[in-house]
């Protein structure tokens, strides 16, 4: 998914009312459900407000006009100060003093609570750019109207207009934060920073009439009154040209000097940052949700690429792969690259192959899921911009109806684009992964706070799991797409051993890129973009496999101790009642369910 994506959070031009972090008399004296509700809400609110572009992400647009400047000093340590204040509050009201339906919310926000704390020791906000978010890119990858931020009314314009004029404030702080980072030897890696500059520099060189960040007033949504279009297009352009403009340029003038030299060449990986193996293992902590170390990661890892690695051998008899199915990535290098697998010449005709896809899978999906989400799913282009770094991605629309949700395809090359992974891809991507997941938490009855969050190891896990599905769909009754299911899961495995052996075991780059390569059978391209992903974003990987795993690990256990009793759709809307959960808070949730339908 992106995402999402790690967002920055901004305030210069917000001062948080003092009121959002301190409980009313009314609710000090109100029942103990009645406090809970009101410290969640107030956290929520503190959160969107320091992190509004996540906000934006999650469906929440009273905040986009903001952007945070939560990469400043001070305003990070606000925002700490107000998580540990918040903590205080939910110690003084004792679980046992609620209701048992609102002892869960108790439990969620406290471990949200004390994920971010555990942070706060390491200077993340040292390390404000990479090419997998940092905020330039995001900000350009919203004046496309289609994604996160919606771009279709004056007001909504405006919005746009006043968060972007907040940029050159943030890139003054990041550079500020660079060149304090290079000081004290917290610097990006090489590989990210060769990724990231290209990108910065296409953003910075562009003049008004072509820059991305004056696309929502070149072409402007009807209803736009005249008057108004005038207005706003000089007031991009002005804002572009005299203030955004000269501050990329700055910031990608000491980049493309300074920050190039230091960027780390040799030891590439977070464990060699200052303090860099704690802060690695608390990564690990926060996107897996478990205990596991990375030697255990690694391990576990190296087991399931085994697994897989069986079952690509069985198949490739029925693909009519003669050579060794395993060597220099054997049958998914060739199923990747042969050309009956690639029979596209136009991005038109990968779309409505997605669309035919969706047309087939979704009838049969009652079969699997009691409840299913009131939100569209739409199938879109990834933006130029993006689309050199970016991998498929979902993004979540609006359950009133105004945006839908939107599984985003990146296709360079029409013409290199494989057919074989496209049925998991989907699956994963759109319906029934992260569209179910996202799409069903928005229209649960929750505090916004578990409402609007993302946990990694339960969204992609989930995801990952969907994949899977396409053997109960019939999907996978065809040996090509079947490949193209193993190629995407043996890629999930093998992150578990290139993440941890980047990060934690002091692999080079090239080591990595060749297992990537000889496990997954990716192209030079693809194994490049992957493993820079993996360096700059360190854990994010891990979810995927650790979460299915214990999703798998559920069913399986659901399944032996139900025997005929087990039905599939029921379990399925188990995994998915609550929303984003810790693996943990899933199984305990998943087990009393298997204990009741036992009685």
């Amino acid at each position: 998914m992106t995402m999402r994506l790690p967002a920055l959070a901004f305030a210069l031009t917000l001062s948080m009312p003092l009121s959002l972090l301190a409980g009313s008399p009314a609710a000090r004296a109100a029942t103990p459900a009645e406090r809970l509700a009101d410290v969640a809400a107030r956290y929520y609110d503190a959160r969107s407000r320091f992190d509004p572009i996540s906000a934006t992400e999650s469906g929440d647009n009273r905040y986009d006009d903001q952007l945070a400047l939560d990469i400043a000093p001070a305003e990070r340590a606000r925002r700490f100060a107000a998580w540990r204040g918040f903590l205080k509050e939910l110690d003084a009201l004792p679980a046992a003093r609620l209701p048992a339906d609102q002892r869960l919310n108790r439990e969620l926000l406290v471990q949200q609570l004390r994920d971010r704390l555990a942070f706060e020791r390491f200077p993340d906000h040292l390390l404000p750019l990479h090419h997998m978010g940092a905020m330039p890119l995001q900000l350009a990858f919203y004046a496309s109207g289609e994604a996160g931020q919606p771009l279709k009314t004056t007001a909504q314009l405006e919005a746009y207009l006043k968060r972007i004029s907040q940029l050159p404030a943030w890139c003054d702080q990041a550079l500020l934060n660079l060149r304090e980072g290079v000081r004290r030897g917290v610097v990006q890696s090489g590989p990210v920073v060769d990724a990231m500059l290209p990108l910065l520099r296409s953003l910075a060189s562009q003049d008004a009439e072509h820059s991305a960040f004056t696309a929502p007033v070149r072409a402007l949504p009807p209803g736009v009154d005249p008057g108004d279009a005038v207005r706003l297009k000089a007031a991009y352009e002005q804002a572009w040209t005299e203030r955004i403009a000269p501050a990329l340029r700055r910031l990608v003038a000491y980049v493309e000097t300074d920050y190039v030299r230091a960027a780390r060449r040799e030891a590439i990986g977070w464990s060699a940052l200052p303090d860099g193996r704690a802060w690695y293992r608390q990564w690990v902590r926060e996107q897996t949700t478990t205990d596991l170390t990375p030697e255990q990661v690694h391990a576990l890892g190296l087991q399931e690429v085994a697994r897989l690695q069986h079952e690509i051998t069985r198949l490739a008899p029925q693909l009519g792969f003669t050579g060794d199915p395993l060597k220099d990535g054997g049958l998914l290098a060739w199923a990747r690259s042969d050309a009956r697998f690639r029979p596209f010449k136009t991005e038109a005709e990968i779309l409505d192959h997605y669309r035919a896809l969706n047309d087939r899978l979704a009838p049969q999906l009652p079969r699997l899921f009691g409840r299913q989400p009131r939100m569209a799913l739409e199938i879109r282009p990834e933006p130029a911009l993006t689309r050199q770094t970016a991998s498929d991605h979902y993004t979540v629309g609006q359950t009133d109806g105004s945006a839908p949700g939107i599984f985003w395809a990146v296709i360079n090359d029409p013409t290199a684009y494989s057919v074989s992974t496209m049925t998991a891809l989907f699956l994963h991507e759109g319906q029934p992964g992260h569209h179910f997941h996202l799409g069903l938490q928005l229209e649960m009855p929750l505090p916004d706070f578990r409402r609007r969050t993302w946990i990694n190891a339960y969204g992609e896990g989930w995801a990952l799991y969907a994949e899977t599905l396409g053997q109960e769909l019939g999907l996978y009754d065809d040996p090509v797409a079947r490949a193209g299911a193993l190629r995407l899961e043996i890629s999930r495995a093998a992150r578990l051993v290139v993440d941890t052996g980047l990060h934690a075991q002091g692999w080079s780059r090239e080591r990595a890129l060749r297992y990537w390569r000889d496990i997954t059978g990716a192209s030079e391209q693809q194994a490049a973009a992957q493993i820079d992903r993996y360096l700059a974003w360190p854990g994010q990987a891990l979810g995927y496999k650790i979460g299915a795993l214990k999703i798998q690990e559920l069913r399986r256990r659901a399944e032996q101790q139900l025997g005929p009793r087990f039905d599939l759709a029921a379990f399925h809307d188990q995994v998915l009642g609550e929303g984003s959960l810790p693996l943990s808070v899933l199984e305990k949730r998943v087990e009393a369910w298997i204990q009741a339908k036992r009685q």
